[in-house]
């Protein structure tokens, strides 16, 4: 032993009586233990430590081991790594699906403007997913598993299933990163799914709006209703916002007759100035008497209205078009019947320019032109006193 201790010449030094045992001498005076063996015609080093860590009898007696491995035709590091691999899938926390699915979506949560796409992403998951693999540790989900998720709707809800697959595969993208499971992406689309389940065409589907010339009528109509929704609705139209910037509006976003959505909740990722009416400001005032004490303009018990709960109402009301397609009517207006410029309504809309050399000169934001436009269009909104005869083929009643 003092022998192996004086040892300094960085080098290989084999021990005499244990054939393929060497002692490596680093130039760093550090040294270890090394095995040299050749197996199916291939040299191999496998390191067995550090010395003097292992002792001399302890790094024989590996090596006796490895050499009755090699004698029943086994590779002693490979054998070796299957071993580690084992110990570490045993130790390795299991975790479930519907648990991860779960720790994404929060983590996820702060590049989100607002909490539709939260909403969103666990209605689909729990409906869809979970029912098949919510139990499952992740590691164990395989191809079959996500294509009996996604082929009873892959026809009949095609775009639903499209989004459901996309977040399957962004949840297990995540575990593989995170070490929680190894090898492909069961839910890649590109080069895996895409070579199983068919194609299906996709059509361009444009948000159906209601013609401008109709949308007094449903103001009427919304005005006769005392409910939050109605009055979310109502804002929505009148300001010509995505439903997500009026229906999760903060009450810290309103100055006197101005309403500054913030930049996290622009689709852009800019602040966005809207001038208030005189009726949005009452709706405003009639939404607070609601829930005096949330930080939300439009809430109950503290809870905003989703999306769905929108559509749902214009939908029971059997109006044909999209929460969204008043955006697209309050254009057509703009366009038909005023001498407002398209740069003075794009600019309502929030859209995004995109002439780059347009966006630099641009500058301001044209508060007070488009003050004006959007107190014209509030009272073109008000000029009905009653609802027209084709928005009232509904049930009479039930509460909206």
């Amino acid at each position: 032993m003092r022998t192996l201790k004086n040892l300094s010449k960085p080098t290989r030094y084999g021990i005499p009586d244990t054939r393929g045992l060497h002692l490596w001498v680093r130039k760093d005076q550090s040294k270890f233990w090394i095995f040299r063996f050749t197996h199916l015609g291939k040299r191999y080093d496998m390191s067995l430590g550090s010395f003097p860590t292992i002792q001399l009898c302890e790094a024989r007696e590996k090596t006796m081991s490895a050499k009755r491995q090699l004698l029943n035709g086994i590779n002693p590091i490979e054998a070796r790594r299957l071993k580690f691999e084992h110990l570490r899938q045993q130790t390795r926390k299991v975790i479930t699906f519907r648990d991860y699915a779960i720790q994404r979506i929060e983590k996820m949560r702060p590049k989100w403007k607002g909490n539709a796409h939260e909403a969103e992403w666990r209605r689909t998951l729990e409906q869809h997913a979970n029912p098949i693999i919510g139990n499952l540790s992740v590691d164990r989900i395989n191809t079959d598993h996500v294509t009996k998720i996604l082929e009873p709707i892959w026809s009949t809800k095609h775009e639903t299933a499209r989004r459901v697959q996309s977040r399957i595969q962004i949840v297990l993208s995540a575990a593989i990163t995170e070490g929680l499971r190894e090898g492909p992406n069961p839910a890649e689309w590109k080069g895996h799914l895409e070579n199983l389940i068919p194609y299906v065409r996709r059509s361009t589907a444009h948000h159906k709006a209601l013609a401008y010339q109709d949308v007094p009528a449903l103001m009427a109509l919304l005005n006769s209703k005392n409910s939050l929704t109605s009055l979310v609705l109502q804002f929505i139209i009148l300001n010509a916002t995505r439903s997500s910037e009026s229906a999760f509006a903060r009450r810290e976003e309103i100055d006197g007759d101005v309403m500054t959505v913030a930049a996290e909740r622009m689709k852009a990722g800019q602040p966005h100035q809207i001038p208030l009416c005189q009726r949005s400001l009452e709706i405003i005032a009639e939404a607070r008497k609601l829930d005096p004490d949330s930080p939300y303009v439009f809430s109950k018990k503290g809870k905003c209205l989703t999306h769905t709960a929108l559509g749902g109402l214009l939908k029971y009301l059997n109006i044909q078009a999209t929460v969204h397609g008043f955006r697209s009517s309050f254009r057509d207006w703009v366009s038909e019947e005023t001498a407002h410029t398209p740069e003075v309504a794009e600019m309502a809309l929030a859209h995004t320019i995109r002439n780059k050399v347009e966006a630099a000169y641009r500058r301001g934001n044209l508060l007070q032109r488009r003050r004006v436009m959007m107190c014209e269009w509030e009272s073109f909104c008000l000029s009905a006193t009653r609802s027209h005869e084709v928005l009232t083929k509904r049930p009479e009643d039930v509460v909206c």
